[in-house]
């Protein structure tokens, strides 16, 4: 399962962007398409850190339960 996990995020682009983001920065010089890019992953970090955070919460607790005598 952490190997999935890994192998999903190590995967995912990190200058991906929708179609009118592409073609705003395409029609921009290249020093303010760069900082549209850089805007973009900046919008995408609290996300991304959400949900991190939730999935070590999971992982840390995903222990079975131990049957008691």
């Amino acid at each position: 399962m952490k190997k999935l996990l890994l192998l999903t995020l190590l995967s995912l682009p990190l200058n991906a962007q929708c179609v009118m983001c592409y073609r705003t920065a395409h029609a921009q010089q290249s020093a303010r398409s760069k900082v549209l890019n850089a805007g973009i992953l900046v919008l995408g970090i609290p996300p991304f850190l959400i949900l991190a955070g939730f999935v070590a919460f999971v992982f840390k607790h995903d222990t079975p339960n131990e049957p008691e005598d």
